[in-house]
Parts: C-alpha cells; sequence; structure tokens
C-alpha cells in the first residue's frame, strides 16, 4: 500500500455509515474500488459480505469500520484512518464455492465468504444425502438443515447451531447439522478444506430444500456440491489489537 493510500469508501443505507461516509471522502478523497489501493467499507457484517462478493475480484484488501448492528468482520469507528490503515494486519480468506442443482434442471453458481446452507422450504424436514470426494458418508440426514462454514463464518451462523468455531489458516471446514432429527446424536463434522461436498435431496417434491451462499438464496435444490475455491481469496485488514484471530479466540471463551 501506498504512503498515503487511494481509497475507495463504500457505506450501506444506514444514516451513521452515510454520514461517516460524506465526512471520510471530505477529508481524503474518494476513488473507484478499480483505482484505490484499499476499500474501506462503512456498516456491519453484512454490508461487508455485499462488499466482498461485488469487488473481491479485485484483489484490492478491504478496511471494514463498524456502523452497522453486527461488526465481527468490522473494526471500530474512529479517528486516524490513515495511521491504523498503515498499522493494519491482513487476514487472508477464500471463500466456499457452491454448484446447485434445481428441480427444473437449471445450475447456479455462487461464493460463500461466511457459509452455504440448505434448508427445508415446508413443515417437512429434509431429508439429505452427504457425500465426501464421491463416497456417500452419511445415507439419510433428516434435519431442518444443514450448513458448511468457512473459519470467517463459523462464529456467525454456525457458531448459533452450535458448530466449532475454527481458527484462521487451519484449512478446515465445518459440516453442521440444524436441528438434526436423524441420526439424533449426529453433531457434525470436521473436514479438510480441499473436501468436496455434496448434498442430493432425497425427496425434492414432498420435501423441498433450498440452498443459501451467504445472502444468495436458490430455492427447489436437488443437488448441491460445495469445495473451497482454489483461486479465489480476499484480503481483509484489522487492526492490529482487535484482529480477527484475536476475535475468535475471545469469542470461544465468553459466556452468554
Amino acid at each position: 500500500m501506498t504512503a498515503t493510500p487511494r481509497i475507495a469508501f463504500l457505506a450501506s443505507p444506514v444514516d451513521d455509515a452515510q454520514r461517516a461516509l460524506a465526512e471520510l471522502t471530505a477529508r481524503h478523497g474518494q476513488h473507484s474500488p478499480e483505482d484505490a489501493d484499499v476499500v474501506v467499507a462503512l456498516g456491519g457484517d453484512g454490508f461487508m459480505l455485499q462488499t466482498l462478493h461485488r469487488h473481491g475480484s479485485l484483489g484490492k484488501p478491504v478496511y471494514g469500520m463498524k456502523l452497522g448492528t453486527v461488526g465481527f468482520l468490522m473494526n471500530q469507528h474512529g479517528d486516524g484512518l490513515l495511521e491504523r490503515l498503515a498499522a493494519a494486519e491482513p487476514a487472508v480468506l477464500r471463500p466456499l464455492e457452491m454448484v446447485a442443482q434445481t428441480e427444473s434442471g437449471a445450475t447456479v453458481g455462487s461464493l460463500a465468504y461466511n457459509e452455504v446452507s440448505l434448508l427445508r422450504q415446508t413443515r417437512q424436514a429434509a431429508h439429505l444425502r452427504i457425500d465426501l470426494n464421491g463416497q456417500t458418508r452419511l445415507d439419510e440426514l433428516i434435519c431442518d438443515g444443514v450448513l458448511v462454514a468457512t473459519p470467517a463464518g463459523s462464529t456467525a451462523y454456525n457458531f448459533s447451531a452450535h458448530g466449532p468455531i475454527l481458527p484462521l489458516g487451519s484449512s478446515v471446514i465445518a459440516l453442521t447439522p440444524i436441528a438434526a432429527f436423524r441420526p439424533r446424536r449426529w453433531r457434525g463434522a470436521l473436514l479438510k478444506a480441499d473436501t468436496e461436498v455434496r448434498f442430493r435431496v432425497l425427496d425434492p417434491y414432498k420435501r423441498p430444500v433450498s440452498a443459501t451462499a451467504d445472502s444468495h438464496e436458490v430455492r427447489d435444490v436437488v443437488e448441491v456440491t460445495i469445495r473451497e475455491s482454489r483461486d479465489r481469496t480476499v484480503t481483509l485488514l484489522f487492526d492490529p489489537e482487535h484482529n480477527l484471530e484475536e476475535r475468535m479466540l475471545i469469542e470461544q471463551f465468553t459466556s452468554g
């Protein structure tokens, strides 16, 4: 990053983020994401994920400032932006690639920086088969849903579903059931990050299932394949005193 970096400021629609956008662009100028050295995202975690989906392919580091409701992926809002950018520590994230086949025969692809989740669409529980690297590992999972989470996403929906928190750089992904009915005691699995996970919906007409990669939903799926991206990464920047790895440790030792 250059001594005085060219910054692209992006903000969520909430009032606080829009006020910060006006103040920061007046002070530091504004560049397009394509021309910038760094992208500064103003908002919460949802807006950070939107920013990564829209601009992650540019390969520019992203520094988030919390001006929304949830900010696990964000730094605190405050002064001294240029100094904070210069001192920031990088965290490299590798997203999941989802390919979903639907009942209508469509093939839909999407990236997920947090998780890919499969959920029942009706009152009927989902019936799923799970294959790992082409080998069936669970003939039938009866559940409300199931998800595959990255380390960065392991503290989000995955953790709420009683899945494990994964250290960054662990080269592991979490496979976590949501309200599993059969096998009742199955708690999921930790998988090497290069594992190809395939879900097959066993009764898609009576028991329809949707698949969601972060916030991109595909309904009426019959098969979903998930694997870690081989060629896509994004770099998030964090203040040294409260970097992402430290936050993940704090999360594991905080009750409530």
